[in-house]
């Protein structure tokens, strides 16, 4: 089958319809397995390549596709940069992202070193285990609905310090590669002076140049997206021809226009382009890695791959725990950074392509991605699940000053009602209590601009997770005559519920279902009543204008 799959991938459109085919087959299994696409994509690559069916023929298409893939890549990242996300979350984010940054590359470099690498392999190796994901991170955290979360925020927040240091070393690591023989802090100093110029390039246009022109394009969003794309491959090539990478300047390209109003448009139009050409990116690494030579690196790639999925967690919990948060969150963000990401594998193309690394340590490091890349998704699920069981384990990370979480003292206090979960419907029962001033309550909610804000206005809230074990802990509720739940999960409300009986609760629980199977459920589990926002909504419209035409 072999030869067969070989001859008929001899014509490009039947080779790229093969490599297709088999990147959906992969991607259901992926969706079957819930593993994100850049697993499954770097599973194609084997497939497609020579060491199964060797399919891919067309290398330099592939490549071009490949590199536009990657630019692409950087565009979005650049146009999510949003470094007010890094200030909200203070600077822990900074903290964090560095902090983790240079333990890992540390560390990692070590073992690197004890593992019999070389000093410069064991300097890419360690660079390569630094970042994380920001692509499946925020897809599975947006799944889970956390992006608002405290943890979420510091995530993203460290994230984004991520993506910039990986920026400039691949600034470096170009400056590095174009050396004829010249004075290597010559070509730095030179490669710098090239990237300030693009970026005051950049800057210029996001000023006065992008504005304008978006707001004539975007009456086209076809033609916004375009102009999107293009103006990403300019400043690639720009960055090419100027002395460093394209991915810089696509990145720089992506940073121009993160300030504008039709970022977000431009972002959703170009995340399913991104994730096309990223499949010949994968495609492209995997038909060139040599299995003769990957099979040795095995055992090196479970050692770093252990020290991915549980020391850099282990960075962070104490990093945060230092700075005074909770060992939950601490724990949940970082479960965020135990895996190494697409830029790891870029990274060290990069370092293959200027002759620093060898296959063998390219090799190693896609090991070490698609190890733990597949497990970390798991770890990311089920990260709740895991921290209940962990819990009694992790109170040596928690700081005795005291969680920043909650930064006001209400433990003495008592009020009427507790509110959890302030998002459009928890906001409008609030409103309506703020009429009976009389009512005292209590807010909680787990995004902490909302509490921020709520507090600027001179309201009563806590931050608080309605799935955390320990939530009872930090709100006075026994004194509370009602305690209202928004939150529509179904699993969380039933534990919640669990955890009031538990501790001798008496007063009367609300709880919210969305969906109609809900109601059933919530009811038997010992809420007083289920609350349905769209029913409470229709209802109130039919008080307020349906009767206006049904009574004379």
């Amino acid at each position: 089958m072999n030869d067969w799959l070989t001859q008929v991938a001899a014509h490009p459109f039947y080779e790229f319809s093969i490599i297709l085919g088999f990147a959906a087959i992969l991607g259901m299994i992926g969706k079957i397995l819930k593993q994100p696409l850049i697993v499954m994509f770097i599973v194609l690559g084997v497939v497609v390549g020579p060491a199964v069916f060797d399919v891919v023929q067309s290398k330099e298409n592939i490549h071009l596709l490949a590199e536009i893939g990657i630019s692409v890549l950087l565009f979005i990242v650049g146009l999510k940069l949003d470094l007010r996300i890094i200030k909200s979350v203070g600077k822990i984010a900074l903290l964090t992202g560095l902090g983790q940054v240079i333990f890992t590359s540390l560390f990692g470099y070590f073992i690197g070193l004890a593992l019999g690498f070389s000093s410069l392999h064991s300097f890419y190796i360690a660079v390569a285990l630094t970042f994380s994901s920001t692509i499946i991170i925020v897809k599975l955290l947006s799944d889970k609905k956390e992006i608002d979360s405290l943890h979420g925020q510091i995530a993203i927040g460290f994230l984004i310090v991520q993506d910039i240091v990986v920026i400039l070393v691949m600034i470096i690591l170009s400056a590095i590669g174009n050396d004829t023989g010249g004075a290597l802090s010559a070509e730095i100093f030179k490669t710098l002076i090239s990237g300030f110029l693009l970026l005051a390039v950049s800057l210029a246009s996001m000023r006065w140049i992008i504005p304008p022109l978006s707001n004539f394009l975007a009456k086209s969003q076809e033609l916004l997206t375009l102009f999107a794309i293009a103006w990403a491959l300019l400043l690639a090539s720009s960055g090419e021809l100027m002395g460093f990478s394209g991915e810089v300047g696509a990145f720089l390209a992506g940073m121009s226009l993160a300030s504008s109003k039709y970022k977000d448009v431009i972002s959703s139009r170009l995340v399913s382009l991104r994730d096309f050409l990223l499949l010949f990116f994968f495609v492209n690494l995997g038909s060139e890695l040599d299995f003769s030579v990957i099979g040795s690196q095995l055992y090196p790639a479970l050692i770093f791959s252990v020290f991915v999925l549980i020391g850099n967690p282990i960075i962070v919990l104490i990093i945060m725990g230092r700075m005074g948060y909770k060992k939950r969150t601490s724990f949940l963000a970082g479960l965020t950074v135990a895996q190494i990401s697409e830029f790891s594998l870029i990274f060290a193309g990069l370092g293959l392509a200027v002759g620093h690394i060898t296959d063998e340590i390219l090799g190693l490091i896609t090991l070490v991605g698609l190890i733990t890349i597949g497990i970390s998704t798991y770890l990311i699920l089920y990260s709740h699940q895991i921290y209940a069981k962990l819990s009694p384990l992790l109170g040596i990370f928690e700081s005795n000053k005291g969680a920043r979480e909650n930064n006001v003292n209400i433990s003495s206090l008592s009020y009427d009602l507790i509110l959890i979960g302030v998002g459009r419907f928890g906001s409008r029962i609030a409103q309506a209590l703020d009429k009976y001033p009389e009512i005292s309550y209590l807010a909680v909610d787990f995004d902490p601009e909302v509490v921020k804000s709520w507090r600027a206005d001179g309201k009563e809230i806590v931050y608080g997770d309605a799935e955390d074990p320990d939530l009872l802990e930090q709100i006075p509720f026994n004194d509370a005559r009602f305690i209202i739940s928004t939150v529509s999960n179904v699993d969380q409300s039933r534990i919640f519920v669990q955890s009031l009986k538990r501790q001798g609760y008496q007063g009367k629980v609300f709880l919210t279902a969305v969906q109609e199977k809900d109601f059933d459920e919530l009811s038997k589990c010992g809420a007083f009543k289920v609350l349905s926002p769209y029913e409470m909504a229709a209802e109130n419209f039919y008080n307020a204008y349906i009767k206006m035409f049904t009574t004379k």
